[in-house]
């Protein structure tokens, strides 16, 4: 079996759009949650989100946007800003496996329809063909940007879909199907038909007058979760390949566990069911025990029924040992980015491992007592991390548990 490394990260990010920044704001436990303005929300219970500020949005999906923004960042910072290096010969085998939310099309174009009498509209070079997934079109362009030829893999499992990527990328390289793999997840739900569905399911936060204070992960006085939108990909090698271009490495993915519970649309398993499998899958396939784990980077959404039960399933995989491990929400800070959640998490503690500190849970003011973990509140911690898990666990019950190795340790 390869050994897989990650040698690039790029983001966008309610807290910042380059890595350093990112860790940063995560460090100092700033928090990225504010009004939302890119929509009048104003009949809708919430009126907050965690926005990102990107320069330039080429594309009408913000998803779009933002995924080519973090997959240019990336290459960049793994030194491949020439597609030539990428797949020189047909030896290199590269390839794209992406997390984004599912839509069956775009609401622009459907609107035209209409509006031209059900008549198909022209498409033109940069605009959607009629009827074209915001997916279909973020691999089209991903891949012709960077000439990934390798089939490309499309996941689509909801908060889970980042690190199903991840994990999915990882195990193409693993096998030897590909060398090198660019993997991440975007998404934006910051639109009427995204805020309106979940506040129909009284699922967000409506702490409207304090927006930063909102998102409050194992809080007893948290009221649902904070929507955000963002991206984060990455580049994984081969460990051989990676060595032999001599370039820096971040970290060392050797664990992805999945697992699908079905308990409920919208509950996790009341015994953490599902979440436990995943966690226990990963561990498996990097062949460490549970004592090895030094850090959790959590899903910890800030909603009454997912807080406890992971809490739970933490407790029932690591036994008496789940009270020593530090496990941290990066949702506190940019709120739940949905299909990129696990990817930006996983680039959040990764920068932060590096860097030899474990990001806070902030607003975590009076812990609800089923919630009785070291969740590090309100303040950064430093800490030598070694082996670290990074959760994903999805509405329907699909869940996805990524293990990496600090390279800095």
């Amino acid at each position: 079996m390869n050994r897989v490394v990650v040698t690039g990260m790029g983001v966008v990010t309610p807290l910042g759009n380059e890595l350093n920044t990112f860790r940063q704001n995560l460090v100092s436990g700033h928090s990225g949650v504010g009004p939302l303005t890119l929509f009048d929300s104003c009949q809708l219970p919430c009126g907050i989100a965690g926005e990102c500020r990107l320069d330039e949005i080429r594309h009408k999906d913000r998803k779009i946007s933002f995924a080519l923004y973090a997959a240019h960042s990336a290459m960049r910072d793994a030194r491949l800003q020439d597609t030539a290096e990428i797949s020189p010969h047909d030896s290199v085998q590269s390839g794209l496996s992406i997390g984004i939310g599912l839509e069956l099309f775009d609401m622009h174009d459907m609107a035209l329809y209409v509006s031209n009498g059900f008549k198909i509209p022209g498409s033109r070079k940069g605009q959607f063909d009629f009827l074209q997934t915001p997916a279909d079109h973020c691999v089209d362009l991903l891949c012709d940007a960077f000439n990934l030829r390798l089939n490309p893999g499309v996941h689509i499992s909801a908060c889970a879909a980042g690190n199903d990527a991840i994990g999915h990328a990882f195990l193409r390289i693993r096998r030897g199907e590909a060398s090198l793999m660019l993997a991440g997840g975007t998404d934006s739900m910051l639109n009427p038909m995204g805020v309106g569905g979940f506040c129909k399911l009284n699922a967000l936060s409506t702490r409207n007058d304090e927006p930063q204070k909102a998102s409050r992960p194992f809080d007893v006085n948290r009221d649902g979760f904070v929507i955000g939108e963002g991206a984060a990909m990455l580049v994984l090698e081969n460990m051989e390949n990676a060595v032999r271009r001599g370039v820096d490495i971040y970290a060392e993915i050797v664990g992805y566990g999945n697992s699908f519970d079905a308990y409920a649309i919208s509950d996790p398993h009341p015994a953490g069911r599902g979440a436990v499998a995943a966690m226990s899958k990963a561990l498996a396939m990097a062949a460490i025990s549970p004592e090895r784990i030094s850090y959790i980077n959590a899903h910890g959404t800030a909603t009454l029924k997912n807080d406890p039960v992971e809490t739970l399933a933490i407790k029932t995989l690591f036994g008496r040992n789940a009270y020593g491990i530090p496990v941290s929400s990066t949702k506190s800070m940019i709120g739940h980015l949905i299909s990129a959640a696990g990817a930006v998490e996983a680039v959040a503690s990764i920068v932060c491992a590096n860097a030899g500190w474990i990001h806070p849970t902030i607003n975590l003011d009076n812990p609800d007592p089923d919630c009785d973990l070291d969740f590090v509140p309100g303040q950064a911690r430093e800490h030598r991390v070694g082996y670290f898990l990074s959760n994903s666990f999805a509405f329907g019950g699909q869940n996805a548990t990524l293990v990496f190795r600090n390279w800095e340790n």
